[in-house]
């Protein structure tokens, strides 16, 4: 139960004051433990920092991998437009989750810069296979442009991480409405 007590509690405390401004006896402190008892379950405060990084992907893609599966694949326009929709509802809902992950991302603790994009880098791994599928049967099933693979993933991708940082600039209405244009541009140059 510790583990992830400890866990819980970075998380927030890593998403404000980034790697270097968290602290092991802050963490201890919300736990209600004392420093030394976080290293007998991490090694220290890299370790501790990639567990809850690894956790954080992890959920994400198990969320929305549950939202493919729950989904008729039959109509790719509704699909990807469900599959945007649904990963900008999980960073609006997961805001905690969501600024860790942009702070470790954009502003990656030297030390574990490199460590950080490898895991980063596995994790979209499952995102591009889910796309993969998804355009492929879409240019298979002629609701796509012919394109290559790679691009459409690519310009969806890009859209995706775009409408991930205006979390940050716009109201959730306003959001919405970003989603909805860049979704219309996009779709209008895609489709067949």
């Amino acid at each position: 139960m510790t583990l992830a007590q400890i866990k819980a509690v970075s998380l927030p405390l890593f998403a404000k004051h980034g790697y270097e401004g968290a602290s092991l006896s802050d963490i201890a402190q919300g736990v209600g433990i004392k420093k030394p008892s976080i290293y007998a379950h991490f090694k220290g405060k890299e370790d501790l920092f990639l567990a809850v990084f690894e956790d954080v992907l992890h959920h994400q893609v198990v969320e929305m991998e549950q939202l493919l599966e729950e989904m008729d694949r039959a109509d790719t326009e509704k699909v990807l437009y469900a599959y945007l929709r649904a990963n900008c509802l999980y960073f609006k809902q997961e805001d905690v989750k969501a600024a860790f992950l942009k702070r470790a991302m954009l502003f990656p603790p030297a030390a574990l810069a490199g460590e950080l994009r490898v895991r980063f880098l596995k994790q979209e791994e499952q995102l591009l296979a889910s796309l993969t599928g998804i355009f492929t049967e879409g240019l298979q099933k002629g609701h796509l442009r012919p394109n290559k693979l790679n691009d459409l993933i690519a310009a969806y991708l890009a859209m995706m991480d775009g409408l991930f940082i205006q979390l940050y600039y716009y109201t959730d209405e306003n959001h919405d409405e970003r989603i909805a244009g860049a979704w219309n541009i996009f779709w209008s140059g895609v489709k067949r």
